[in-house]
């Protein structure tokens, strides 16, 4: 009698997985081209935030307001370089206080470091504040 089965396979002949490998290759080189030609561009199109007019009543204290000319004030009240480090110690209670200076963003950094350069700004920690000039 003779059998009715199917021949068998041979073993060695399987799926050829390498086409399905070159077409996932293909497809992500292809993706990487036209997400990189879409976010690509010089220009975002994005406009960053600008500060114009600054409220100074919000700025933390004491605060040091230095003028265009050169004239300085601690806390809306005039003050004179010689007397700005006894002036910031009389205006706060700290041990170690911070001045925050408050100077248009275009000034020369030859009168700001004049000006902190002072010695009787010795002890106090300083932080800057500009302002944006169009």
């Amino acid at each position: 009698m003779q059998s009715r089965l199917p021949p068998k396979r041979d073993k060695t002949a399987g799926l050829d997985t390498s086409f399905a490998i070159v077409n996932i290759v293909l497809l992500l080189i292809f993706f990487f081209l036209a997400t990189g030609q879409l976010f690509g561009g010089r220009d975002p199109g994005v406009d960053l935030a600008r500060t114009i007019d600054l409220p100074i009543a919000p700025l933390p204290r004491p605060l040091l307001v230095v003028a265009p000319d050169g004239s300085l004030t601690l806390d809306d009240a005039p003050v004179t370089a010689t007397l700005l480090g006894p002036s910031i110690m009389a205006a706060t209670d700290a041990t170690s206080p911070v001045l925050h200076v408050l100077i248009e963003g275009d000034a020369r950094a030859r009168d700001l470091i004049a000006l902190l350069d002072n010695p009787t700004l010795r002890g106090i920690e300083i932080r800057l504040v500009t302002l944006d000039v169009d």
